[in-house]
């Protein structure tokens, strides 16, 4: 089981490396990483099990968070609407287009790996569009896929993505964004600052 003392923190020089691709077909330590990885994810989101095993709210965990430079996420989150789930291990996902459109989180981002307040806001495309291997951890399969995230979800996607290339929010910043449109939850419970 991951807690928080497998995530690694701001300064480490992990966190600000271009992690290698995966190579597949997936062998059977990558799999129960990634495993490990979703469960974290969803244990971090249960009130009971984030209280019992001191683990902070998280709705994205990329690889090298865990000390592992590889090109692989786990995502675990509604979507702004707060109908819909998203429940995905991506490998080495690839950027195909996105928007000149951007967006922000109105209350800023979060990290896992970076454990002080951060004020400022980051600008993000709006929507997205990229391929990638989806690994299913009930079925242990692997197939590539292509999405077309947009709001909430691509800002998620955006900012694991970045994890993969050695780049943590904060150096996305900016002091103010003029001409940028935010995101906008349909409920107040959706907007809870949680961390990727």
């Amino acid at each position: 089981m991951l807690t928080m003392n497998d995530i690694i923190r701001e300064g480490h020089p992990t966190l600000t490396h271009v992690a290698d691709p995966v190579t597949l077909p997936l062998d059977a330590s990558t799999k129960s990483t990634l495993q490990a990885m979703r469960q974290f994810l969803i244990d971090s989101q249960d009130p009971e099990k984030a209280e019992q095993y001191a683990l902070r709210p998280g709705i994205g965990l990329a690889a090298p968070q865990i000390n592992l430079p590889l090109r692989m996420m786990a995502i675990y989150t509604i979507d702004e609407t707060g109908e819909v789930l998203y429940d995905l291990c991506l490998i080495n996902p690839v950027v195909l287009s996105h928007s000149t459109r951007q967006t922000y989180m109105p209350n800023g981002e979060g990290c896992l790996s970076i454990d002080r307040e951060v004020e400022g806001l980051v600008p993000r495309h709006h929507k997205v569009t990229f391929k990638a291997h989806v690994y299913d951890p009930l079925t242990e399969s692997v197939e590539e896929q292509t999405y077309t995230f947009k709001g909430f979800l691509a800002i998620v996607f955006q900012h694991e993505l970045d994890h993969l290339n050695g780049i943590l929010f904060t150096a996305r910043i900016q002091p103010y964004l003029e001409g940028i449109e935010p995101i906008k939850f349909s409920s107040a419970e959706a907007e809870e600052e949680v961390s990727s």
